[in-house]
């Protein structure tokens, strides 16, 4: 089998890895989420 790098698809990134990248992203949900509770409830 090759042992090809997995291609990320674009470079336009701030993160400097993909599990960072996921792991603000997950962040970020959970506040939206948070605001969402606090000001709809």
């Amino acid at each position: 089998m090759s042992e090809e790098k997995f291609d990320r698809g674009t470079a336009l990134t701030v993160f400097p890895s993909d599990r960072h990248e996921d792991f603000m992203a997950l962040v970020l949900s959970l506040i939206i989420a948070l605001l969402v509770y606090v000001f709809v409830v």
